[in-house]
């Protein structure tokens, strides 16, 4: 049976924490950021853990679970 690969566009896009929880980062951060608050800017920096429902299918296509 051959190698299982690692999907390299999750693999940039998520990461697992120690407890096994996925994360991601905070969408519409790449620009027109002059319109937010600084409130919103400052929250979006923080990561966000991912929905129990996708965080499975994810940790598949990581194969780090």
């Amino acid at each position: 049976m051959p190698k299982l690969k690692t999907r390299k566009s999750v693999a940039k896009r998520f990461k697992l924490t120690a407890s096994g929880k996925v994360t991601r980062q905070q969408s519409k951060q790449n620009h027109f950021n002059a319109r937010q608050t600084p409130k919103q800017k400052r929250a979006k920096r923080s990561k966000d853990i991912v929905n129990k429902t996708y965080a499975a299918s994810i940790k598949k296509d990581l194969l780090d679970s």
